[in-house]
């Protein structure tokens, strides 16, 4: 059985207490589509190792590992979000702010610490106004955000008159370039956030109420569970994750570009649903989420070792979100 369906036993849950919808067990993991992504990468991995002398190397590996820590950062917040039966296209847009506001409060003399709360504060935001759109104006959140993801967008370009800046702080460049031990610093801060969350979804009344949100949102509000104050929530730790992995990759550049993030959001939501997150919501799991930016990374890592040219790549990664869509829709049984 699938993680996530915590409240398909709830008949009309009118008489359950809503303290404890939250604490109801999930079921575990499915372990063995786990093992299948594992062994796909090991796949993809070995047939890269024999087409290029380069792929198989300690320096490559960090290159990947590199590579898939904004993506990585973002998809965290993305998991929740899809699991929570909501959708978010505004991933790629957000890095774009956050890559725009850090520079622009650096150039300004603020300390690193403030800029980079600020560009926090100005994912978070943009949180708010997709709780906002969603919940309140009760508009679909493919078409809010994906009005927000333009949007957004325009503004970076606007302000930034559509040129790149340097960003020049030994401070700042500590984000991508720092390390802890050996670990550089963007993957060591990608694996506390996935073990981070993986922990409060799976032990915390909150995770549960975001499976069951995406499982049933209606038998929630019935037994009790503040469904609108979930969303809110839920859409400002996406944005706010998708700002985070924005500020690794201004370091990472050294540069604010209004460009910063274009074409993420395709790359994040493929991974998340190529680990098994549903589209329908209440099935996934940060686990599924890792190995599938990890099978995103590589792919493109392979094909760039290969010189692969860019546009069989976006080929490559359209196919790759259809068929993981595919199946999911497989798996849950497919529309009407």
């Amino acid at each position: 059985m699938e993680e996530g369906t915590a409240l398909q036993q709830i008949e009309p849950a009118v008489d359950e207490p809503a303290d404890r919808v939250g604490r109801r067990r999930l079921p575990r993991v499915d372990f063995l589509r786990d093992l299948v992504l594992l062994l796909a990468w090991l796949v993809i991995a070995a047939i890269f190792s024999f087409l290029s002398p380069y792929f198989l190397t300690v320096q490559n590996f960090r290159n990947i590992g590199m590579a898939i820590s904004i993506i990585g950062i973002a998809s965290v917040g993305a998991t929740i979000v899809l699991v929570s039966a909501g959708i978010d296209l505004t991933v790629g847009s957000v890095i774009g702010l956050s890559v725009i506001t850090v520079g622009a409060l650096l150039s300004l003399g603020i300390p690193v610490t403030g800029a980079v709360l600020g560009a926090l504060l100005a994912g978070g935001l943009v949180g708010v106004v997709n709780g906002l759109l969603i919940v309140k104006a009760r508009i679909n959140p493919l078409i809010a955000t994906l009005g927000m993801m333009s949007v957004i967008r325009g503004l970076a370009f606007v302000y930034s008159g559509g040129i790149s800046h340097a960003i020049v702080s030994d401070s700042f460049s500590f984000l991508g370039g720092g390390r802890v031990a050996v670990i550089p610093l963007p993957i060591f801060v990608m694996g506390v956030l996935y073990i981070g969350v993986w922990a409060i979804m799976k032990y915390t009344d909150f995770g549960h109420y975001v499976y069951s949100v995406g499982d049933n949102a209606q038998a929630c509000r019935l037994a009790g569970v503040d469904v609108k104050r979930l969303r809110y929530i839920v859409y400002i730790v996406g944005a706010t994750a998708a700002a985070l992995a924005g500020l690794f990759l201004a370091s990472l550049m050294k540069a604010s570009l209004p460009q910063a993030g274009t074409g993420y959001e395709l790359n994040v939501i493929a991974a998340v649903i190529l680990g098994g997150t549903s589209l329908s919501g209440g099935i996934g799991n940060l686990l599924g989420t890792l190995l599938g930016v990890v099978i995103m990374g590589t792919l493109d890592n392979g094909f760039t070792l290969l010189n692969v040219p860019a546009f069989y790549q976006m080929i490559a990664k359209g196919l790759v979100l259809i068929v993981a869509v595919f199946v999911d829709q497989i798996r849950t049984g497919g529309y009407e």
